[in-house]
């Protein structure tokens, strides 16, 4: 009965039709009381199954916002009730040094029962007041639920529940909230192109609904930087930075929700199940500080990631003080920048910095300090650490400790081996190899004009290079030419010229060194661009062994000119990449960060290669990510002569970005430590590609230095007729870069 009069109030609140819909998802009734998320969640849903759009949209929205107003009055009434006259704790109950006898036997313990009970009174009068009859606890949301709201599946249902409402506007708007928090969601991704190719939506409707307004300034503070006006980015930036701390706020306040919110939590922190009042209080008392800690990681974590911006905080400190010493602000800048070492205090970058602020002030300035935000939140944020690591030490629990600037003295001895294995186990976590130095570069360098442009750390990961020079224009022309002339005799290999297998939108051709041989050696192609691809896989594999394992042997693999082009009129609004996110040599799951090294994937390439031929094309770029598949961590613009080379394993995810106008040529290759998977298509290549005197001369040396063998070797016209058996064999599909 309860339900029915609900649905009854909500479609009441209605606007009638033709009346114009209200911007974005307002609230519906102003002022009144937020009613249950979750029930009302429920009851959306079951309208959304019966196919009554317009309940369905009142019960979703309601819903939305009555949990936003939860949320809003927790955090709104933990700041009141803290700021409240006699709110804090007497100081014997925090750690204050010794001044005399302590208080009598069990007066802490009524001391500090007392306020607990004075502080429960005011939050429970507070959530009357805001929040209606009942307050927080009329209003209790499980975990399925909160983790729905997370995932901001309301939206899906709003937005087709709008769309058959006829309301494209808001259609699209719900629509493109859903996909920024869920970007692999494949049919959302198709319904985000349908309504970018609708007249009728217009682009001012893609907005996201539900994001932080940090993010936007600070991606306006970042973009305003990069484009050195330093004075524009600073309001944004420090509007980012305050915001942020804002966020963390409200996520530490949402820490102190009803008990039964956490309880899934206990097995996996292990604080659960304790018995006694002592040990519960204590236990609850963990998970609070526990959730509080992760606050800092939620609020650096964009919607749709997995993973934190890495230093989220330090890194926008970083940027202010850079950004107002651009324009002279030089005392602000020393602010910032003490701020940043309160994080790191040996940061050498950090240091210099405030060494020439110095300098540049002139005199001394002792009112000068870090940012009094910063020290509170840093002197807060060990205050927790060092409980929850006493409890680690002394009650079993567990702490994963989410910061990287906590001082090793906050961790107790007996702790700190143990935690840097459990560092150590996390693979994308500990800090990547030493790249090699110049100087060692110098010395394996065996090519002359070639240059290493970026190593492993200027491209923020592990094992990775970019070299130039290693072809010369006429060289990629010529290859340019030679995949033309394989492409137009229709000896397209793996995919026939088809559109690609990874993307409906481009057209890929390859060709394999052998198939390559066998055109030449029949006048297709010719031939100088075939040995020259053969002698150019060669040049890569020697430089990839000379870089990255000079003390042991690699093979080529598999060798193949990749060619995607753009299909004309299929471009606008487009959304896929040319190639997704993968590993060479590993199965990718970005979910978990594991890549696991088992088939389907080709678990014996150990290294990898990408030889740009050309890049008169739109887009194409290769880029690398994070094991979440999602977080971009560099990017290369493909250029002739260019080589990026990497390991193969799950340490290099990588995609290519869609190729939008014209075509982009590349030769891929790929280099294995195993001598049996050695690419044997090579090798008969090149004897494909011998001339006759060639091989007359080197059957004689043959004969002269191995006496003893057959004297009836196999003739050159029966190995030929081997090979072109072999080539006619239907090809072997692989996955390409």
């Amino acid at each position: 009965m309860l339900r029915l009069l609900r649905l009854l109030l909500l479609l009441l609140l209605l606007p009638p039709p033709g009346s114009p819909e209200p911007p974005g998802l307002a609230r519906l009734s102003p002022g009144a009381p937020p009613q249950a998320p979750d029930l009302l969640y429920a009851d959306g849903l079951r309208a959304y199954a019966a196919g009554a759009w317009a309940p369905a949209v009142a019960l979703l929205r309601e819903a939305l916002r009555s949990q936003a107003a939860l949320g809003r009055a927790r955090r709104d009434c933990g700041a009141r009730c803290a700021a409240e006259p006699g709110a804090a704790l007497p100081a014997v109950l925090l750690d204050a040094p010794d001044s005399g006898p302590g208080p009598a036997q069990g007066a802490w313990e009524r001391l500090l029962l007392r306020a607990a009970l004075r502080r429960a009174e005011c939050l429970t009068q507070c959530g009357v007041q805001r929040l209606g009859p009942g307050g927080a606890a009329r209003l209790r949301v499980g975990s399925a639920l909160r983790d729905a709201f997370r995932r901001r599946e309301p939206y899906n249902y709003l937005q087709r529940a709008y769309y058959q409402l006829k309301k494209l506007d808001l259609a699209a708007a719900a629509a493109h909230t859903f996909f920024v928090a869920n970007p692999t969601h494949l049919q959302m991704r198709e319904d985000m192109a349908k309504y970018r190719r609708m007249s009728r939506v217009r682009p001012q409707s893609f907005r996201d609904l539900e994001t932080p307004p940090y993010w936007a300034a600070y991606d306006d503070g970042l973009e305003l930087l990069g484009r050195q006006e330093a004075g524009l980015a600073l309001p944004r930036l420090e509007e980012a930075l305050q915001e942020s701390l804002a966020q963390v706020e409200s996520c530490r306040a949402g820490c102190e929700g009803p008990e039964e919110q956490q309880r899934e939590e206990e097995e996996e922190e292990g604080t659960g199940g304790q018995g006694g009042l002592y040990e519960t209080i204590a236990g609850h008392w963990i998970r609070v500080l526990q959730c509080r800690q992760r606050c800092v990681g939620d609020t650096a974590t964009r919607p749709g990631r997995s993973f934190p911006v890495p230093d989220f905080l330090p890194s926008q400190l970083r940027r202010l003080h850079e950004a107002h010493a651009q324009v002279g602000n030089l005392s602000q800048a020393m602010e910032n920048v003490l701020s940043v070492l309160l994080f790191y205090p040996e940061d050498e970058a950090a240091k210099k910095a405030l060494n020439q602020y110095q300098a540049q002030l002139g005199e001394p300035r002792p009112g000068l300090g870090p940012r009094e935000d910063i020290r509170q939140f840093i002197l807060r944020s060990l205050g927790e650490k060092r409980q929850l690591y006493y409890a680690m030490e002394h009650l079993g629990t567990s702490f994963k400790d989410p910061d990287s600037w906590t001082p090793a003295a906050v961790i107790p001895e007996a702790l700190r081996e143990k935690l840097r294995e459990d560092q150590e186990k996390r693979p994308w976590d500990h800090e990547p190899p030493q790249p090699k130095p110049l100087t060692h570069w110098k010395d394996v360098l065996l090519l002359e004009g070639v240059t290493l442009t970026q190593d492993a750390r200027q491209l923020n990961g592990s094992e990775r290079a970019v070299l130039d020079g290693l072809l010369t224009p006429a060289e990629c022309g010529l290859l340019l030419q030679l995949a033309k002339d394989a492409a137009e005799a229709g000896a397209r290999s793996g995919y026939r010229g088809r559109r690609s297998p990874h993307t409906p939108h481009e057209r890929f051709e390859g060709l394999t060194v052998l198939k390559a041989a066998q055109l030449a050696r029949a006048g297709a192609v010719g031939s100088q661009g075939a040995k020259l691809l053969l002698e150019v896989s060669e040049r890569v594999r020697t430089l990839t062994q000379a870089y990255f394992s000079p003390e042991r042997p690699l093979h080529l693999s598999f060798t193949h000119l990749v060619c995607r082009s753009a299909i004309e009129g299929e471009q606008e609004q487009r959304m896929d990449l040319s190639h997704p996110v993968h590993a060479d040599n590993c199965v990718l799951d970005p979910d978990t960060g594991e890549c696991w090294r088992e088939p389907p994937a080709y678990t014996y390439r150990d290294y990898s290669g990408l030889l740009y031929l050309n890049d008169d094309f739109h887009g194409g770029d290769l880029f690398f990510t994070e094991p979440n598949a999602l977080t971009v961590t560099a990017q290369v613009r493909p250029r002739c002569g260019r080589l990026v080379a990497f390991s193969s394993g799950g340490e290099n995810p990588h995609g290519v970005w869609a190729v939008t106008r014209g075509r982009r040529c590349a030769l891929a290759l790929w280099h294995t430590w195993a001598p049996e998977h050695r690419e044997q298509e090579w090798t008969e290549a090149k004897e494909l590609l011998k001339e006759p005197e060639e091989e007359e001369e080197e059957e004689e040396e043959e004969e002269e230095e191995t006496p003893s063998r057959d004297p009836s070797p196999e003739p050159p016209s029966r190995r030929l007729q081997r090979v072109q058996d072999r080539v006619g064999k239907p090809p072997r599909v692989r996955e390409e870069l």
